[in-house]
């Protein structure tokens, strides 16, 4: 576990040390941000259904489409996989490029 986690799967705020850009992780860059935006890390399934709608976005388009289609699916309130569902519908009806 983290230093910056208490094992509930809640970040901890201010409690990530300094590390390095080099050397930060991603769990360790999420956790870090999660603490400072007061939100909970990403579950398993998430980040799994958050990196397939990103891929699904980036395959049917462009990469510009990723991480933008995340934050759609934020502002939307909608879980990650039903955000997934609605572009794998979308790019089955646009043709996906790959």
């Amino acid at each position: 576990m983290l230093p910056c986690s208490d094992g509930s799967g809640q970040a901890t705020r201010g409690a990530l040390p300094f590390v390095p850009v080099a050397e930060m992780t991603g769990e360790m860059w999420l956790r870090a941000l999660a603490a400072e935006l007061d939100v909970p890390v990403p579950t398993e399934q998430e980040t799994t259904d958050l990196l397939a709608l990103a891929s699904t976005s980036a395959h049917a388009s462009e990469r510009l489409a990723a991480p933008l289609s995340c934050w759609l699916a934020a502002r939307a309130g909608v879980t990650a996989a039903e955000a997934l569902a609605v572009a794998t519908r979308l790019a089955e009806r646009t043709g996906d490029r790959d």
